[in-house]
Parts: C-alpha cells; structure tokens; sequence
C-alpha cells in the first residue's frame, strides 16, 4: 500500500524535518472568484507586497472554526493579516469542524454563513456537488507551496478547493506517568496483553471512541484492504464489508474484553477526559489534543499505532487534510481568498503549529517532541477519500462499529453499512 497509495504522503511529510532544497515560497493571494491557475501574482513569501485588487471598504471577513486552539489561531492570525489591509476585519465564529460542512449548507444560501470555513478534506466532493465552494485561487503555487499530500487531499477532480492548512492523523497517545516509552505495545495483541495486567478500578490499559468510524477503520485495513479501492474512488465497492474487514472487526470487538464499556458510554469527550484525568494509560487520537493536554499538564508521547494481527507494520490509518474553504455566497471572494493564502504561508503554518500543535501544510522545520511518532504514523496513512459518497460513510460505519461492539453480527452490520454508503 505505501508504494501504491502512500510514496508522495510519506516523502513530502518527511519534509518537516529534513528541509529539502526544494522549499517552496509562500504563496500570494489573488482573485479568488476566478479560480483562475496562472501565477502572475507576485511571489510575496508572506506578503510583504499585498496583492492589488482587493476592496478598500471597511469589510469584516467571518471564519467558522473549531474551538481549543484553532480559535486562537484564526484570531491571531486575523490581527496579523488586518495589520496588513487595515481595512479587513476577521471575525472568528464558533463553528465545529464536522459541523460546518453540513450547516453552510443552510446558513449559506440563508445568507447568514461565513466568508471562510474550515472542513476536511474528504467532504471536498460533496461540497463541489453542492456548489458550496470556490476553487483555489493562483492554484499551481498553492500546489508547490504545500506538502504534496496536502495539495492531493485539497484537489477534486484535476481542481484544487481547499486551502490546505495543517496536515492530520492519528496515533497512540501514552501517558508517560503510567506507562514507559519502551513499554507501548507494538502490536494489537500486545495492547490487551498490557490493559489485561493493567486494568484495575478506574484504570484502563486502552481507551478510544469506538464509535469512531474516523478510528475504527483502522481495524480493516490489512492486507491493503482501503475503503472505495487503492485510489479511493471505487463508486461500485466500498470493501467495508470484505473478508479482510471482517477479520479485522472481530478483533475489534474482541477489546471488549479489556474495555467493557457500552459503546454509548465511550464518547470522544468521555475518552478525552479520561486521558487527561490520569486513567487510560493508552489513547487513540491525534494533533489537535497537543495542546490541549499540554495545557492539562500532562506528562505524554505519541507512537505509532499498533500492527494488526498477521502484519508487521503500523496499522493504516486515515490521513487528512484540514482545509479552509470560501464560501461560495461570500460578499468578498476575493478578500477571503486573499486571508485563506495567509493562513498557508510559512510564517501563519508555523504559529498554528506553536499554537495547536498541529502538522504544517508546508515545508518548514518544527520544534515538537510530539510530532515525530504522527509523521511516523502518515507513512502508513492513507488519504481519506474525498468522492460524494464519502459523506455516507460516517453515519453508516459509526452505527455499524457501535452495534458490532455491543454483540452484534459483524458481517451484518457491515453489509448494511455498505448498502447505506452506495444507496442512491
């Protein structure tokens, strides 16, 4: 799989650290209403030369996003672009990332939506069918400015939507006060080994949100077993209901074991608190907790995830690209794309790292003890599909992998989940 899906993932994110010589410069905002993909903007690494073009009317740009740290982000990063256009306001508004894709498709037409709003990459291809977003602006310096990766994820059908702005995965979080470096399981079967010795009132060896359809795809993945095919764009199969998938969620739901809590009661935010609370030793998430759990003091590091049984290297997981797009009922497209290329540049994706902790979409080197172990991790990633099926998906495969941990038939509820994904 890494050959086939994942050789650019791997060799543009290892491009954090090794500061290839072909770095990019930032790229310049220009007229986003065009989507127009010359280059005849110029190159302001940054922009120190505000391009020409844009409104002098006092104008106030709002950005949906999420909260605990990329709201901070976009504030800083507003006060940094209005000391450039004194006349453009940024208004951060709380929208969370997995809502905003759905609700701009009412606030948007309502004309009460936002100028720019953050979402993942995967719903590219349901916002494009909508008609809910604008294509990049100056695309081919967008393109070489970011990780290869990232301009992969951000593109839909040979077009780039997304303002590629932190590249994510997920990985195994450990809480160093409970558990020794050297000590992380390197195979599933080592995780129920250690949460068998581990367990005790209040104490869990292992904990993840196994509702998760975003996690527990994981568990389907050997063997290149990918969700619609290598290149995720198999409208016909989604393989989510394959031998491979249902080998693998029977080790799934064989967890409950050392996790036996009713798939209700094991919430993201339930999870999350649990970690940071000092009783999970193990956790699956990604980036976006960094901050967070460095603001809770705790002592943790970040692993690869675990092999599957029968493999001997990481089990796969998704790979995103978080991405913020213009609103196609902005008021400023232009302006809005002009903000969108300052979050890309090499000075924005370096606070958004100090500030969230998130990976940069862009070639530059970071100083974190965390990020290592999920650079690791997208080596063995593979990019969430992005096809208008894909929003079918969530919903389907959440109930699937909650019925299969409460005891239900696995092949099922896996083939109702591929029913519901393809139904038309």
């Amino acid at each position: 799989m890494k050959k086939r899906v994942l050789t650019l993932l791997l060799a543009s994110v290892m491009l954090v650290f090794a500061l290839s010589a072909c770095a990019s410069e930032s790229p310049s905002p220009s007229s986003a209403g065009s989507g127009s993909n010359d280059n005849n903007a110029s190159d302001n690494s940054g922009n120190e030369n505000p391009p020409a073009g844009l409104t002098s009317d006092e104008i106030t740009l709002t950005v949906w996003e999420s909260d605990n740290g990329p709201d901070e982000f976009i504030k800083q990063a507003g006060e940094a672009f209005t000391a450039l256009y004194p006349n453009i306001t940024i208004k951060w508004a709380h929208v969370e990332l997995g809502d905003a894709v759905t609700q701009i498709g009412l606030d948007g037409p309502a004309g009460i939506g936002p100028d720019l709003f953050a979402g993942p990459h995967d719903r590219i291809g349901s916002l494009v069918s909508d008609g809910h977003v604008l294509p990049v602006a100056n695309q081919s310096k967008i393109k070489n400015a970011v990780l290869g990766a990232c301009a992969l994820g951000a593109t839909y059908n040979g077009t780039m939507y997304g303002y590629p702005v932190a590249a994510e995965t997920y990985a195994m979080f450990y809480n160093k006060d409970l558990i020794a470096e050297a000590d992380v399981p390197t195979t599933w079967e080592g995780v129920i080994e250690f949460a068998k010795g581990f367990n005790a009132p209040n104490l869990y060896g292992f904990m993840m949100d196994v509702t998760s359809a975003y996690y527990t795809i994981l568990f389907t993945t050997s063997d290149d077993n990918l969700l619609f095919g290598p290149s995720g764009t198999d409208t016909a199969n989604t393989f989510i209901n394959s031998p491979a998938s249902v080998k693998g969620m029977e080790f799934f739901q064989g967890m409950r074991e050392i996790l036996d809590v009713a798939a209700d009661d094991i919430t993201t935010a339930v999870s999350d608190s649990a970690f940071t609370s000092g009783m999970t030793a193990l956790y699956i998430t990604g980036p976006w907790n960094i901050a967070p759990f460095i603001n809770e003091g705790m002592n943790f590091g970040i692993a690869p995830l675990p092999s599957l049984p029968g493999q001997n290297t990481p089990a796969s997981s998704f790979s995103g690209t978080r991405c913020m797009f213009v609103s196609a009922y902005s008021e400023y497209p232009d302006e809005a794309a002009a903000f969108a290329d300052f979050l890309v540049s090499e000075e924005m994706q370096k606070l958004r790292n100090d500030i969230t902790g998130a990976i940069p979409s862009v070639d530059i080197p970071v100083d974190s003890p965390y990020l290592p172990g999920l650079i690791k991790q997208l080596d063995y990633a593979f990019p969430m599909p992005s096809i208008p099926e894909m929003g079918k998906y969530w919903d389907a495969m959440s109930a699937a992998c909650k019925n299969i941990w409460n005891g239900a038939d696995i092949q099922s509820e896996l083939d109702a989940a591929d029913a519901a994904i393809l139904a038309g």
